[in-house]
């Protein structure tokens, strides 16, 4: 982590101050998951029965999730933080996208509302002076025949240990 001088304040990048909007939206989220079924929770799955644990498991996951940003927002420099946050988005992304091309559980607004949030920071934190999947991925052509999958893996970790 970078050093900070006794008595000077650190500046949030604007990237930071995004992710903390989008952790309070998430947070709101959360908070409609746990405690107002009919809300925001039950409108992503506007095209399902949402049972009340269905809800809490999605409050939780995104829960984790506004964690996540939030802590990425005060700590830019830190690059498993990064990739964590980083991952998240896809993951989540991913997971509405398979409910809606798949289960057809979610609604095509609801991807649209979802993807604007998960594109862009995706592509900002993808691009960030330290960006977490750029700098973690081994440089250079990796030979299948010549690494093997979990060798290739170690090394990913080692380098965002390093």
């Amino acid at each position: 982590m970078a050093s900070v001088a006794v008595g000077k304040k650190r500046r949030v990048p604007a990237l930071g101050w995004w992710l903390m909007v989008v952790g309070t939206v998430r947070l709101a989220f959360t908070w409609s998951c746990f405690f107002g079924s009919a809300a925001l929770c039950s409108a992503t799955y506007s095209q399902a029965q949402v049972s009340d644990v269905h809800g809490r498991t999605v409050g939780v996951w995104t829960l984790l999730s506004c964690t996540l940003c939030f802590l990425c927002a005060f700590n830019l420099d830190n690059k498993p933080l990064c990739l964590a946050t980083f991952l998240s988005f896809v993951y989540a992304y991913g997971y509405f996208v398979v409910e809606y091309l798949v289960y057809h559980s979610v609604g095509a607004s609801t991807l649209a509302a979802l993807g604007f949030f998960a594109d862009s920071d995706t592509l900002w934190l993808g691009t960030h002076p330290v960006p977490p999947i750029l700098t973690v991925l081994p440089s250079g052509p990796v030979h299948v025949k010549s690494i093997q999958t979990y060798e290739w893996i170690e090394h990913c970790i080692h380098k965002i240990i390093d």
